[in-house]
């Protein structure tokens, strides 16, 4: 008998339309792994957070047509891993799991209890580990799961930051953005912006830094393009708390009043959003022009690249095989899961 195999993709979610960014943004402020305070006093900064940013998101969301494009690009990227999967020898389904906007992990937990699959593989589409993403969303999934009484063989992925495809479809992306820009390298000063995170989760153990510049020096090998000025940075600061650095904006500001071409990489987004399709494509280059740069290059996420569904294919078939994904080990004790599913340490 053919085993069947469920594939769950797990994502931040996004608001479908502008009613929904509101309570989008509750969820988002009211998850422990992200404002770490007991739970009456999250709930409340969470309301206060949420209503106060919900008009300024409510405008970003109106540049993306009133909504997230996430859900979308999740789904594509899910029918071609399902696609890639058909040689496997298992009847795969990919199933998508949102935490902060439908389909919840909840919805995601049923459909998969109703495909009735003979084991599970768990997958988050954050190829670096971070507590606030990744533990985040399998730990709801874990406690979904025991709720609905799901209790099949499952596997993890934790992580996958310098997995050889994932890295070549970065390395593709870059090449092809700077020569259709006619992008001289040698004028050019390559941001690799990954979402920031406060210092303090950081300093706590998260190996999510770590990993995001793992990601920067394998690409950057890969290019091998001599003399490439490059530098990682970090966006979307918010609140009063110190957060990793150096800050994307302020680089770009720096490049700029240096009249360098500014070429931009969304270095840990596997997906467009509004962090891309607004921050960096709207907010940040208008900035660039203004500081004098050169030129502006943005590079685009990775989407439905065929190198990125081939790695997230011999990562699940791994998974499968129960392989350890040991292609990457956190330095100096840097914490994933602390039940040992984590793929990348031995």
């Amino acid at each position: 008998m053919t085993r069947k195999v469920a594939i769950v993709t797990f994502n931040l979610g996004g608001p479908d339309k502008p009613d929904a960014v509101q309570p989008f943004l509750f969820n988002l402020f009211f998850d422990p792994q992200i404002i770490r305070v007991p739970t009456p006093i999250r709930w409340l900064i969470a309301k206060i957070i949420s209503h106060r940013r919900a008009p300024i998101a409510r405008e970003i969301y109106a540049n993306m047509g009133g909504k997230s494009p996430l859900l979308p690009e999740t789904e594509d990227q899910a029918n071609a891993l399902e696609e890639a999967l058909k040689s496997s020898g298992a009847e795969v389904r990919t199933f998508i799991a949102m935490r902060y906007w439908h389909p919840f992990t909840h919805e995601a937990v049923d459909a998969v209890k109703a495909y009735g699959p003979d084991e599970v593989v768990l997958l988050p589409l954050y190829p670096q580990f971070s507590t606030t993403t990744s533990q985040s969303s399998v730990g709801v999934w874990e406690k979904e799961a025991r709720k609905s009484g799901l209790d099949v063989s499952t596997r993890l992925i934790c992580c996958y930051p310098t997995l050889p495809g994932f890295v070549a479809a970065h390395t593709g992306l870059i090449r092809k953005a700077i020569e259709g820009a006619g992008v001289d390298p040698a004028s050019a000063r390559v941001l690799f912006s990954a979402h920031g995170l406060p210092k303090k989760i950081v300093d706590g153990g998260d190996p999510y830094q770590v990993q995001v510049e793992a990601t920067t020096e394998a690409i950057v090998e890969q290019l091998a393009i001599p003399g490439l000025d490059w530098r990682v940075t970090y966006q979307s600061r918010v609140g009063p708390l110190e957060w990793i650095g150096p800050d994307t904006e302020t680089e770009i500001a720096a490049a700029a009043r240096e009249g360098k071409t500014i070429v931009v990489v969304p270095v840990a987004f596997v997906s467009e959003h509004s962090e891309t399709l607004v921050e960096l494509d709207i907010e940040y280059r208008e900035l660039a022009e203004k500081e004098g740069a050169q030129a502006y290059v943005r590079v685009p996420a990775l989407g439905s690249h065929p190198d990125f569904i081939a790695a997230l294919r011999d990562a699940a078939l791994s998974a499968l095989k129960d392989e350890r994904l040991d292609h990457f080990q956190c330095p100096g004790g840097k914490i994933c899961f602390k039940n040992e599913a984590c793929g990348s340490q031995n």
